[in-house]
């Protein structure tokens, strides 16, 4: 399959027909990092910009992001009639055994509560969060199914899926005849490439579009951190120098870290542009991109990274970047030996 159709800052979302911009508006700070007067003001500076593509969960400070947006919705109206809307479902809602999961009962109940959330009867991309493997996937892809069939989603995506589920899941839908899957988010920036030794070839294989979460790695690709010296002030890590997959510690012991900083800062410089936009531009070139994940806590971060837009690294930059951040791998199956396993010259030899 080809990868998404792309022209002047907007791509097809997956296999699908939809343009979306070649950002979107990621919403996991509204509620928490952000309260509803800066997360409307970063909205309105997202549609002033070009954009049209606003990505939520249900999971997002407890529902709170879904109605912000949802407020942001009724007000403008014109404006909200051009963008596409996602949200997910998955993750727990409530403390009862039925709150969470992809079973029919629950995503019903999540599904419907994301519509009267964001004040709408139609959900444009309805995703889920993440794999359950107590529940069987071909009741939770029917589920999908009937509700676009229904006209309460148009379309439907997944969130954290390895290589194989991604396939399995793309392979049972099209052997039912339902509605198949257009869009996969996964974490990946220059920090974190693992998703390229069989994330990517699956997607692209499905023609599913990637829409990448964390692109500067909680902020590490932002230039603002300095090695060995630990972070303070009003930044993720300097409110919390131990926050989940981008911790400081970790990270800071590890030369390639560094090296990737040290290449990005680079270019940066060179470019006269921020660290942050080389780190976004050389992911949006990257095969089955179709949409990069912004999550802004403020009007300033938003408008700088959506500068990338603009920023066309040459090749000799995207191949800079892409050597300092190769990924790691042991020699089989992902090395260069077990690479060389999965090719043949078509005119033989040995």
């Amino acid at each position: 399959m080809s990868a998404p159709q792309q022209s002047a800052g907007y791509r097809t979302l997956g296999r699908s027909g939809v343009a979306v911009f070649e950002q979107a508006l990621g919403t996991m700070t509204f509620g928490a990092e952000a309260d509803e007067t800066t997360s409307h003001a970063i909205i309105d500076a997202y549609v002033d910009g070009g954009g049209n593509f606003i990505d939520t969960a249900d999971v997002y400070s407890a529902g709170r992001s879904e109605e912000i947006i949802g407020r942001w919705l009724a007000a403008h109206p014109a404006e909200a009639a051009q963008l596409v809307i996602a949200t997910k479902g998955r993750f727990p809602m409530g403390a009862g055994p039925n709150d969470h999961g992809t079973s029919r009962r629950h995503l019903r109940t999540a599904l419907e509560a994301s519509l009267r959330r964001l004040g709408v009867e139609h959900i444009d991309l309805y995703q889920l969060h993440a794999w359950d493997a107590i529940t069987p996937l071909d009741e939770t892809l029917r589920f999908l199914d009937d509700a676009i069939t229904q006209g309460k989603i148009g379309y439907y995506g997944f969130s954290n899926f390895t290589g194989w589920q991604l396939t399995k899941a793309s392979q049972l839908a099209e052997r039912h005849g339902w509605n198949l899957p257009v869009t996969l988010q996964p974490q990946y920036s220059l920090l974190v490439r693992g998703i390229e030794h069989e994330i990517v070839p699956a997607a692209l294989d499905a023609g599913i579009g990637l829409l990448p979460w964390s692109p500067l790695g909680g902020g590490w690709l932002s230039g603002k951190y300095r090695r060995d010296v630990s972070p303070t002030g009003t930044t993720r890590l300097g409110e919390n120098p131990e926050r989940g997959m981008e911790a400081w510690q970790q990270r800071n012991a590890d030369p390639r870290t560094w090296q990737i900083i040290d290449a990005l800062t680079g270019i940066a410089e060179e470019r006269a542009a921020s660290p942050s936009q080389v780190a976004l531009a050389w992911l949006a070139a990257q095969p089955a991109v179709t949409s990069v994940i912004l999550g802004a806590r403020s009007v300033e971060q938003l408008r700088d990274n959506m500068g990338a837009v603009t920023l066309e690294l040459d090749a000799a930059e995207l191949e800079s970047l892409t050597a300092a951040s190769a990924p790691r791998a042991d020699d089989y199956p992902y090395g260069a030996p077990g690479i060389a396993q999965r090719h043949r010259n078509i005119g033989g030899g040995r």
